[in-house]
């Protein structure tokens, strides 16, 4: 069996997925009505949704087949991931990265496998939608073409789900893919024990932006803030706007000091834009900074909370 080698984009792909805050969530029938038509359409046992995560494909909608989810090192998706394309098999016993596969050889003895990847905007592929039979099979022109269609269908439905979890005026995740995404981190952090740190932000005089200059340049300013932020960040960390004026972002091996040196640089990174744009005003921030302890902190929500207490400390004593 030939394991699946790791998309050259990896790291930002995983964001990505998590970001949607999808994996582990209940079946839905927006999903499941699209596998019982593959299923239907192309005459198969099986019909998946699968996304490919770091160590397994989990299955968002399954028809026809009775795991939830199997190690993505044996996954005919984590190959199909890898394709511009359709990966068609039409015969795993005859493929030399399948025939000793134990999908193949055993339990559901996959013979056939139809996979269309679905790739979002950004070119960060998912996962696919696809087909499997327990015999061989053809797959010609027209089967490929109402297989894309339908992949094109499930694309539309993770779109949805990214634009629940992506703040419309900027662009960066906002709290509710935060909070998933930062706990996911704060975990591979205690693993590892490595140092993390949760920065809350809050705009300083934003009110008075609104007032003076409108609405429409307090958007503006609120886009510069998280553009400036995502620019000193790297990308092992997550930044978000929580609502409104406050921003967050989970600092990854990172300790205080760091930390310091990172918030002037985000200082520098305003100051240079506003003189850039020769901008009426400046862009100040009060922040509150919080280093992850695993025996107080339970949750990143419990970060979150203090750090936000933190913050307006740091406010009040300006």
């Amino acid at each position: 069996m030939k394991s699946p080698a790791t998309p050259p984009n990896e790291a930002e792909r995983l964001a990505a997925l998590r970001a949607l805050e999808i994996l582990d969530t209940p079946r839905e029938e927006r999903f499941d009505r699209l596998t019982r038509l593959a299923r239907r359409l192309f005459d198969v046992p099986v019909a998946l949704v699968s996304l490919v995560d770091a160590d397994r494909q989990w299955f968002k909608s399954a028809d026809g087949f009775c795991f939830a989810e199997t190690p993505r090192d044996s996954s005919f998706c984590a190959h199909a991931i890898l394709e511009d394309d359709l990966l068609v098999v039409s015969d795993a016993l005859q493929d030399q990265r399948f025939s000793d596969n134990p999908f193949v050889v055993d339990g559901p003895r996959v013979r056939f496998y139809a996979g269309c990847p679905l790739t979002l905007s950004g070119g960060v592929t998912l996962g696919t939608v696809c087909l499997m039979d327990n015999r061989p099979r053809d797959f010609d022109a027209e089967d490929r073409r109402s297989l894309r269609d339908i992949g094109q269908l499930v694309v539309r439905e993770l779109i949805a789900y990214e634009l629940a979890t992506t703040d419309e005026l900027t662009g960066i995740p906002n709290r509710r893919a935060f909070m998933g995404i930062a706990q996911h981190a704060l975990n591979v952090c205690r693993r590892a024990r490595k140092p993390a740190l949760l920065a809350y932000f809050d705009l300083d005089n934003f009110k008075t932006i609104n007032d003076r200059f409108g609405h429409a340049e307090g958007d503006r300013a609120l886009v510069e803030f998280s553009a400036a932020l995502r620019g000193v960040g790297r990308e092992t960390d997550v930044v978000a706007r929580l609502g409104g004026d406050e921003f967050v972002a989970l600092f990854v091996d990172t300790d205080t000091a760091q930390a310091a040196a990172l918030a002037q640089r985000l200082r520098d990174e305003l100051d240079r834009a506003r003189a850039a744009a020769s901008c009426r005003y400046p862009i100040e921030f009060s922040v509150g900074e919080v280093e992850y302890d695993a025996a107080r902190h339970a949750s990143v929500r419990h970060m979150l909370e203090e750090a936000d207490s933190a913050m307006y400390v740091a406010k009040r004593s300006a």
